[in-house]
């Protein structure tokens, strides 16, 4: 779950006076000497400079480093106070043909006592023999449950409130063994308590509460993107396997599949159609907090995320993103999914819709900043994030 519903208010002031107001702007009655005072110690003025530097492509330094932040407010996190610091850099200064790596490093608090902070990106070794990429984040977070499956997730009246702490880190470890070809080995730990339940205690099936899941495997990727976290044109699939045994201390043994695969095409001058399918299968005894879930950020925009779950879930994406005016963009995409506990259990009467808008400025070089609304059956919501969707 990566920044639930923000409205970042601060973000949508610097990003009006960076399209609005010029970086030298002063009083022209003033002398010249009164006037770089002036531009020097104007603290709007640095404002404006530095969200208007952000975005240039600094290949010469080592690390190009922004800090954004602000209010927001969400449906389900209600008052919050976001900060967001993203980086961009290369492991060789003197290759500027490989992609840049990325850092990201965010946190949050809301009034309703959701509390978050995490680390993620990839890092791109010299000349692109490794690749490794990292998610680690903790949140603490008033949240709601429906039950498993989709007749559960349907059924509103199975809401029930409930705290969930989680913890979860994620690292895989790539070599190239061909031209855009990489494979290498997988790793994930999930910590997940939930906590405060006041009613409807048999959605969770008697499964224990506190969760501990290990899980080590493997990923092969094709990734011929122009850019890793805002593609033009490419390709990249990704087939995942991790492993969940009981010799690695967990209670509940399962395995995980998960594939992934993106198309990016440029349709037109600044307008590029992107889309993905992506489907995520358990099989064993898989815990509820490690079942394939719907919504959230990056899929299913606009449901509540993990309110649809069972064994296994399959979506795909068709969106158009389109650059407007200097560093403005926008989107609209539509897209389908659902839950199911194994192939065979299928209904087209259980495929959930989803279609959205969203709009993008341009943070750092080929790194956006996103607000999209989504829609689905029955619900709808916000999403503020960094890089896209996919």
């Amino acid at each position: 779950m990566y920044f639930k519903v923000f409205i970042s208010t601060i973000l949508l002031f610097s990003t009006a006076m960076v399209n609005a107001m010029p970086a030298d702007s002063v009083d022209v009655n003033l002398s010249t000497d009164t006037a770089k005072v002036v531009r020097k110690n104007n603290i709007i003025t640095k404002v404006v400079n530095y969200f208007k530097e952000s975005n240039e492509d600094k290949i010469g330094k080592k690390i190009n480093f922004s800090i954004i932040g602000g209010p927001h407010y969400s449906s389900d996190t209600k008052f919050g106070l976001g900060l967001v610091a993203a980086g961009l850099y290369r492991t060789s200064l003197a290759d500027s043909l490989i992609p840049p790596s990325n850092l990201s490093i965010y946190a949050d608090v809301s009034t309703v006592g959701f509390v978050m902070v995490g680390v993620r990106g990839y890092h791109i070794f010299p000349a692109d023999k490794y690749r490794i990429n990292y998610k680690v984040y903790f949140y603490s977070f008033p949240s709601k449950f429906w039950g498993i499956g989709y007749d559960n997730g349907y059924n509103k009246a199975n809401e029930t409130k409930y705290n969930r702490l989680q913890t979860k880190f994620e690292v895989d470890f790539m070599f190239r063994l061909a031209p855009a070809l990489y494979l290498g080995p997988a790793a994930e730990f999930a910590f997940v308590d939930g906590k405060k339940i006041k009613d409807h205690l048999e959605l969770w099936q008697n499964e224990d509460l506190v969760t501990r899941s290990y899980g080590v495997g493997f990923k092969v990727s094709y990734d011929t993107r122009d850019n890793i976290s805002n593609a033009y044109r490419g390709q990249f699939v990704s087939l995942e396997q991790r492993f969940y045994p009981r010799f690695l201390f967990n209670s509940y043994a399962f395995s995980k599949t998960e594939l992934t695969a993106n198309t990016y095409h440029k349709v037109w001058k600044g307008g590029v159609l992107a889309a993905q399918l992506h489907g995520e299968i358990t099989y064993g005894n898989t815990p509820w907090s490690m079942l394939a879930e719907l919504g959230g950020s990056e899929s299913m925009r606009g449901y509540y995320e993990g309110r649809y779950r069972d064994k296994s879930e399959i979506d795909v994406t068709l969106e158009l993103r389109q650059h407007i005016y200097h560093r403005n963009g926008a989107v609209v995409w539509v897209g389908a999914g659902t839950v199911f506990p194994k192939f065979s259990a299928i209904r087209f009467k259980h495929i959930l819709p989803n279609y959205g808008i969203g709009y993008r400025w341009e943070f750092k070089n080929r790194v956006n900043v996103r607000l999209d609304y989504g829609f689905g059956r029955g619900q709808s919501g916000f999403v503020f994030n960094i890089n896209e969707a996919f």
